[in-house]
């Protein structure tokens, strides 16, 4: 189907995903993924975080209103509560399984997905045993039964929106890294002293 892998591996599609045990028999199944350059405890704050936004495009999906762009310091998510907002803030979905720092599943309009987090503990994830600090692979797996006869639209209007998603999680997550690697500044400003 037209658009319903993007940035995964054949490996990544063939693994199991805990919405394949919600979804027994999918109409849609799709698959996205990127490689954060930073350890899965660092991604995973940002991906328990879309119960605050939608982190893709929020002009379209949360109404123009921006998605935080620093950690909210949420508890972890819990069976149940809202799997993420949108459209302005409004609660959409709902958790259907959660193990933090490697997964978290919800359902959305029937459409149930699976974040799950994948380390590389040793190199930055691009198999040149490089980077140091690890890398994490986060994989995304869509699945929704019936509606045969939208599915292809679906997984378009999906690619485009979980893409930009998972890059503005990853770009994030760098970036924290990267803060939080940087030695504080202690008020003396850059070399020449300034701030």
């Amino acid at each position: 189907m037209i658009g319903d892998r993007w940035g995964v591996t054949d490996a990544d599609v063939a693994r199991r995903y805990p919405c394949d045990e919600v979804v027994r028999a999918p109409a849609l199944e799709a698959w996205r993924g990127v490689t954060v350059r930073a350890p899965a405890d660092r991604v995973w704050p940002w991906v328990a975080q879309i119960r605050l936004a939608p982190y893709s495009y929020d002009l379209i999906d949360n109404l123009g209103r921006r998605s935080p762009r620093e950690l909210r310091g949420l508890p972890e998510p819990r069976v149940g509560e809202p799997f993420s907002a949108a459209f302005g803030g409004r609660p959409a979905g709902r958790v259907l399984s959660v193990e933090p720092g490697a997964q978290l599943t919800g359902v959305i309009m029937g459409t149930v997905m699976s974040y799950v987090l994948v380390p590389f503990p040793e190199g930055d994830g691009d198999g040149d045993g490089g980077g140091g600090g690890g890398a994490t692979r986060l994989l995304l797996k869509l699945a929704a039964p019936g509606r045969h006869a939208v599915t292809p639209l679906l997984c378009v209007g999906d690619l485009v929106m979980a893409r930009r998603q998972l890059r503005t999680l990853a770009r994030l997550a760098e970036a924290s890294l990267g803060a939080a690697m940087r030695p504080p500044d202690h008020g003396q400003g850059d070399e020449r002293g300034q701030r």
